[in-house]
């Protein structure tokens, strides 16, 4: 019996730099499976028509990247609760011509930090105590809805831009909290769970300026950058024999849920493909 040969892809504008291409492909490979995955450049005034032809052109689903993972779900038929509380979607299966909208971000955070502590056999886990979320973008919010998903009691988020962090409290305003970006590391002291979701101390960015004097030894701190791969703040918890969590990891688990709806199969996540990616 002859296998389908499914197109699946991901959308965004700028496109070129994307990894998922590399890692769906290597999935396809692997399992030897009959598809494609591209990567395909769409402005975003152009977003209507050009979702329109992928539809047009027989593909199963795509991802969803910056800028169009909160007005593809304009575009989208449905949108499970996963997609609309976190407010955006990266990832659509596509179903008698019918878009199917949903998040894997949360799913890819969260993983990422389990799989990293089996690993290491480290005695953590997310609801020993407060988290702290640095950042208030898009990736924050998928993020915190993953932390209180997973049992943390107090999430503390800090913004340079106060407002965008007041909005992720709606999360559940009995759990979240803000401090302002100036007093970002008076507030690290008991803390369990450091998460940097901002650009800065991404390659050709400015540095993350943070002190992690106030952390308690048992705190895990990790970076949703992985470029490069062991960023200053991470670098800086090392030196303090703080526990670490990269950034490649919540790109490879984000992806495998995507991969499961559009081909049937759950990919392993294998040290030879984060290489492979980080290349």
């Amino acid at each position: 019996m002859t296998k389908p040969f499914i197109k699946t892809a991901v959308i965004g504008h700028p496109i070129k730099h994307s990894k998922s291409p590399l890692i769906h492909s290597y999935w396809l490979d692997l399992y030897d499976l009959s598809g494609l995955y591209e990567a395909i450049d769409i402005k975003p005034e152009n977003l209507k028509q050009g979702v329109q032809d992928i539809v047009n052109q027989g593909y199963s689903g795509f991802n969803v990247t910056i800028p169009h993972k909160v007005s593809i779900m304009a575009l989208c038929d449905e949108i499970d609760d996963l997609a609309k509380s976190i407010g955006a979607v990266n990832t659509v299966t596509i179903k008698n011509g019918k878009l199917y909208g949903t998040n894997t971000d949360a799913y890819g955070f969260a993983q990422n930090i389990k799989e990293t502590v089996i690993l290491n056999n480290w005695s953590w886990s997310f609801n020993q105590g407060k988290a702290v979320v640095l950042g208030a973008g898009g990736a924050a919010k998928a993020i915190t809805y993953a932390l209180i998903q997973e049992g943390v009691q107090e999430i503390i988020i800090t913004n340079r831009t106060r407002g965008k962090a007041e909005d992720l409290t709606k999360l559940d305003r009995n759990k979240i909290s803000v401090i302002d970006w100036d007093k970002r590391n008076q507030i690290l002291e008991n803390t369990n769970l450091i998460i940097n979701t901002t650009s800065l101390g991404m390659n050709a960015k400015p540095p993350l300026d943070i002190d992690l004097s106030l952390t308690p030894p048992n705190a895990l701190v990790t970076d949703i950058v992985y470029s490069p791969l062991y960023t200053d703040l991470l670098n800086q918890a090392k030196s303090k024999d703080l526990r670490i969590v990269t950034g490649i990891g919540m790109l490879l688990y984000q992806a495998r849920a995507g991969f499961e709806l559009w081909n049937g199969v759950m990919p392993d996540v294998s040290p030879e493909l984060e290489e492979l990616v980080l290349k």
